[in-house]
């Protein structure tokens, strides 16, 4: 398949890269710094751009078949933007597959379940920048017609896998305290052909 995948330096995008083209996919990279990529294929593509720009999206796009979002938060608006980039630029295309990495705060909450964990008593996170900036481009995906998945890990970590990975829709499975970066970037490219969860949140953790 032609993927394209953004935040690829990131410590989920990489794991997810890694797997990409392992199974021989052709993927394009959009990225500010490419010196940051540490490999070279002949099926990575690499596009110096911004995931915030219309322009290099729309360049980026052209002849994929499905979009992978890595990107986290930087305390700026760098998510929304980039949602609101691609929406149109997918449209025009006709690309219809788009898998996000969110955020467990954005999950529904077991304690006070018309809200969001990170609303609620059930996130013990104090400041909700991060988790704010994930439901808005949540709620921006919701508005389309697009096949999207947000995998919302719980605290990612670096470490071996203790235990099987959990997966609940729009829930983060009961009593998971962590998972790591690299069981979330295998369970992010598991997405490209599993649509258990399109338009729906998934929480992960062990």
């Amino acid at each position: 398949m032609n993927l394209l995948l953004l935040g690829a330096t990131g410590r989920v995008g990489g794991h997810v890269l890694r797997l990409a083209l392992q199974d021989g996919h052709h993927v394009t990279v959009l990225v500010r710094n490419p010196d940051r990529i540490p490999c070279s294929h002949p099926n990575l593509t690499l596009l110096h751009g911004d995931a915030r720009c219309p322009e290099d999206i729309s360049r980026a796009v052209t002849g994929v078949e499905v979009v992978i979002s890595a990107l986290g938060t930087d305390g700026t608006t760098t998510l929304t933007d980039s949602v609101r980039a691609l929406v149109p630029a997918m449209e025009q295309e006709r690309i219809k597959r788009i898998i996000t990495v969110g955020t467990a705060g954005i999950l529904q909450s077991r304690v006070a379940p018309a809200l969001l964990r990170y609303q609620s008593s059930e996130s013990r996170r104090r400041i909700t920048t991060a988790a704010e900036e994930h439901h808005r481009a949540y709620q921006l995906l919701c508005q389309t017609a697009l096949s999207w998945t947000i995998v919302c890990p719980t605290a990612l970590k670096e470490g071996p896998s203790p235990a099987p990975v959990r997966a609940q829709r729009d829930y983060l499975p009961e009593n998971g305290t962590w998972i790591s970066f690299a069981d979330t970037g295998a369970f992010v490219y598991s997405q490209i052909n599993d649509l258990t969860y399109v338009q729906a949140r998934v929480g992960i953790t062990y």
